[in-house]
């Protein structure tokens, strides 16, 4: 559920042709200075491509010119440490036969020495040597993780510690004295609160909450960047990041909350024609907010439709929220009797047939476009990134047919043009991860979330048989991502991409999703365990939330001039205080009872 941000990691690679010496205080986070000395009495260059970047060509780094007088002449050059990369040293330009090459997963503020001389002519060719040595070793960059880690944990340790503390005998009958010298009748008060809230908690799913909680914290936190962590980023292509999770797990949820709230409502006498009516209302006001609010900020200046960006993340939530209520609105049940027959171990699939034709049909849909539309300049079902991809054969066709179908309908003006695949594969093209395309499959993961909310209104008397068929949908469709992918990050049927929203994406997330709802159900509301704090006051505030963090994401105490841009401490305490402060200010709209709802 990400809105996607201006990038703050620094470029895959950069030269810098001055000497190495002035470059020793200059390296930021998730930068390591790599130093090239040339021996040879011709110039070399060096080129480089991230193992990240699939089946790509290799681009230049730096040029070395010719040792003066056996006098070896050095460049430097910046190398992100971020992935893997491949490196390559040739005479002259690119298309020369490699001296050397190596492998290497560089550490953050490290530096490295590589010193290029020849070993031994042949007739054939000249064979060259690179030693490689590591002049200062790098430091760690997950230390400011681990801390932060350890604090938000002692900071919860000593929570229900003081709860604990709270419960015991003692501090109960103190309690109860005070309250009796201060307030006449605060006994009956309390009494009447805590059978309030028994009540309420039989009627809301609280796990359902804390997972929306947990998603939307989440959420907060890498959209205010994660630390500057890479993982904490959304994915260059294909595969799968923290922050490529959220996203989906909120459109299960979306599918989950409508399940459950369409039955009540139903039960309570509301007629068709009145839910009609709340889920127009209710979409038009997300995507309007999506639309004028949150697509631009106030460094963009006045709003125009010359540059506006017409999809984006609440304008596909109101969609796919759309799709799907409108499909339950016309075959929700009020109640599913119980029954006998071969069908009562499946009810809650066969009395919704009609739903499960509408979605494999919209899915047929989707996979037609994908893999059969003719697309121009671009071979027929093609699914990568372009750029230098696929060893550049392709480069103008970003994201194949979901590309060309958004720039054909909406305009090449009105999309994102700064895809997550732009800097890793030198794309151009302007491609967006919430395109049209991609918004069918985000219905079909609602409806994986509007299926496990039909389970729990199954089988709402017997937990473990809920908890038994989300596992079995999580085996099964941990399966049919296996299939999909060949278990492997590219090269598969249909590899898992958030960008394109693939079906193995939906497959893989939704299988994450059923895993994850079950887990928090058992350990929240069969087994009482635990109440779901801190998350859960966030997912009962959940537009609140998010509306809030990204009008206010560039003003203090949410945002403030880094001082220290060699570590990801200062950047990993910004995102973390920003997040905790919606988390805090959330706690106290649910103590004030203040819920923000459309």
């Amino acid at each position: 559920m990400q809105k996607e941000p201006a990038a703050r990691s620094v470029p895959a690679a950069s030269s810098h042709s001055p000497p190495h010496t002035g470059y020793t205080n200059e390296l930021k986070f998730d930068e390591a200075l790599l130093i090239v000395n040339n021996y040879l009495p011709e110039p070399i260059t060096l080129l480089y491509v991230s193992d990240y970047c699939y089946q790509c060509l290799l681009q230049p780094l730096l040029t070395v010119p010719s040792a003066n007088n056996s006098q070896a002449i050095n460049h430097t050059a910046i190398i992100s440490t971020h992935f893997t990369v491949s490196m390559q040293v040739v005479k002259g330009g690119g298309n020369a036969v490699p001296l050397c090459s190596w492998k290497q997963l560089y550490g953050e503020h490290g530096h490295y020495i590589v010193s290029v001389h020849s070993s031994f002519k042949t007739q054939d060719k000249e064979a060259g040597q690179c030693d490689y040595i590591v002049s200062r070793a790098p430091s760690n960059c997950y230390l400011p993780l681990l801390v932060a880690f350890v604090c938000l944990l002692c900071i919860w340790g000593l929570y229900y510690f003081a709860i604990y503390i709270f419960r015991l005998g003692c501090t109960q009958k103190f309690t109860q004295v005070f309250k009796r010298k201060t307030s006449c009748g605060s006994d009956a008060a309390v009494n009447l609160e805590q059978k309030n809230a028994k009540v309420s908690k039989h009627r809301r799913l609280l796990s359902l909450d804390t997972f929306r909680g947990f998603s939307l914290t989440l959420m907060v936190f890498v959209n205010y960047g994660g630390g500057g962590y890479w993982f904490f980023q959304h994915a260059p292509w294909n595969g799968l990041t923290v922050a490529d999770l959220v996203m989906p797990w909120f459109v299960f949820i979306i599918g989950t909350s409508l399940a459950l709230a369409f039955s009540s409502m139903l039960k309570r006498g509301v007629h068709r024609y009145q839910l009609l009516r709340k889920l127009t209302w209710r979409t038009c006001i997300l995507m309007a907010i999506g639309v004028f609010f949150l697509n631009y900020g106030p460094a963009d200046g006045p709003l125009s439709w010359r540059w506006a960006r017409i999809p984006g993340v609440l304008q596909r939530l109101g969609f796919t929220y759309l799709i799907l209520s409108l499909m339950h609105t016309c075959f929700s049940k009020r109640e599913l009797v119980e029954s006998h027959q071969w069908s009562a171990a499946v009810r809650d699939i066969v009395a919704y047939w009609p739903e499960w034709i509408i979605i494999a049909a919209l899915e047929t849909v989707s996979l037609c476009l994908t893999f059969l539309l003719p697309v121009p300049g671009c071979p027929t079902g093609y699914l990568g990134p372009g750029g230098i991809g696929d060893y550049g054969q392709y480069p103008n066709c970003t994201g194949g047919a979901a590309g060309y179908i958004d720039k054909w309908l909406l305009g090449a003006d009105h999309i994102f043009h700064h895809p997550t695949c732009k800097e890793l594969y030198k794309t151009t093209q302007p491609f967006d991860p919430e395109g049209i395309l991609g918004t069918i499959n985000s219905v079909v993961t609602a409806f994986f979330g509007l299926q496990a909310g039909k389970i729990i209104l199954c089988y709402r008397k017997s937990p473990h048989k809920i908890l038994k068929r989300f596992l079995l949908w999580s085996i099964l469709l941990g399966i049919i991502s296996a299939i999909l992918t060949k278990c492997a990050r590219d090269g598969g049927f249909i590899p898992i991409n958030k960008n394109l929203w693939s079906l193995s994406f939906v497959s893989t997330l939704s299988c994450f999703s059923f895993l994850l709802l079950g887990l928090l159900f058992y350990v929240i509301d069969v087994r009482h365990w635990w109440g779901g704090q801190p998350f859960i006051y966030p997912g009962m505030n959940s537009i609140f939330v998010y509306v809030g963090h990204s009008l206010l994401a560039t003003y203090f105490p949410f945002n403030w001039e880094v001082k220290n841009w060699t570590s990801h401490a200062e950047f990993l305490a910004q995102d973390v205080l920003g997040t905790s402060i919606w988390v805090f200010i959330s706690f106290l709209l649910y103590k004030q009872k203040f819920f923000l709802k459309i």
